[in-house]
């Protein structure tokens, strides 16, 4: 096993890594609107779903790989009511490849964020 650090995204805020590399398969911690310095993203959830993106991309580069090589994708959000914006968002990342993916809504998140999302890809 191979633990996943960059400084493009944010900090592990518990005992835990930003994700881990297994054989050629990397599994990222669920990444939450924090800048790479650790500042909460205000906002609404459009404004929280991109920085999340943008922490996925960097530590799935770091892994050596991308979105086009996610197999999974797990949404956990605050409100039902906010998928289509988080689909809009998402869609965005995902135009043409499209990974499975599981979307619940859950009581509440780290930080009280709005959305929070974890990945499994394939290191290329």
């Amino acid at each position: 096993m191979k633990a996943i650090h960059t400084n493009d995204a944010p900090a592990a805020i518990g005992p835990y890594s930003q994700g881990i590399i297994v054989n050629n398969m990397f599994y990222s911690s669920g990444q939450i609107p924090l800048t790479a310095d650790g500042q909460m993203v205000t906002g609404d959830i459009t404004a929280q779903t991109h920085q999340v993106f943008k922490n996925l991309e960097a530590v799935l580069k770091e892994a050596g790989a991308s979105f086009d090589t996610v197999v999974k994708a797990t949404v956990f959000i605050k409100n039902m009511d906010d998928f289509a914006l988080v689909n809009e968002v998402y869609g965005q990342y995902f135009s043409t490849h499209k990974p499975a993916r599981s979307c619940v809504e859950v009581s509440r998140l780290p930080k009280d964020a709005l959305v929070e999302i974890e990945v499994v890809a394939l290191v290329k």
